[in-house]
């Protein structure tokens, strides 16, 4: 008797393919592009970012960038920013600003900055960073707000971490660190990439 090759049904197969799909397309979720898209030097720390209570200095082309966790806190500091700089946010502006990724313009563009879509903001070239010379120095100050906007919201002292392009030059680190330690902070993070380990 000649035997008949057997047909295998894929009917239940592609079923569970379909669902596995669906399921991943619609828990996952869109990534932000960076304002600063930066470069990080490798090293092999495998130590974790805390995900609440953080402030992120992202430092890239000679631009510095601020991120702040936590919406109720980045409300705060920017209510305290306003008043030290004399601008006044609609609740609408705040709500904005509450959602947004890293800030890299002065206080006097921040609405503007507000008001352009997600798609725009993030566009190379449009946030000239914020300032930080001696004459002008607002890092200082949303550092400064940050801290007392998180010990307000959480009651709990903010943690700081730099986040630096590998191939920027010391001097732009240097001065960052500087203003970290003229407000007695020396304990910060360096944010780095993984690199893998020789065996």
């Amino acid at each position: 008797m000649k035997k008949k090759a057997g047909s295998t049904d894929m009917t239940a197969m592609c079923d569970v393919a379909f669902l596995l799909l669906s399921f991943f397309v619609m828990t996952a979720t869109a990534k932000i592009p960076e304002a600063l898209p930066v470069d990080t030097p490798a090293s092999v720390t495998q130590t974790k970012l805390p995900d609440t209570d953080l402030a992120t200095i992202t430092i890239g082309k000679g631009k510095v960038f601020f991120d702040l966790k936590g919406r109720e806190v980045r409300v705060k500091a920017l209510e305290l920013m306003g008043q030290k700089y004399g601008v006044t946010f609609t609740e609408e502006e705040t709500k904005t600003f509450s959602l947004m990724e890293g800030v890299g313009v002065p206080i006097t563009n921040l609405k503007q900055l507000i008001g352009m879509k997600t798609s725009e903001r993030n566009k190379a070239g449009l946030q000239p960073g914020i300032p930080k010379d001696s004459l002008d120095n607002q890092l200082k100050d949303w550092i400064y707000n940050s801290r007392i906007a998180n010990i307000d919201v959480n009651d709990k002292e903010l943690q700081i971490a730099i986040k630096g392009d590998a191939k920027e030059e010391y001097p732009a680190i240097k001065q960052v660190m500087d203003i970290l330690q003229d407000q007695k902070i020396n304990n910060f993070s360096l944010v780095t990439g993984l690199r893998a380990t020789e065996k």
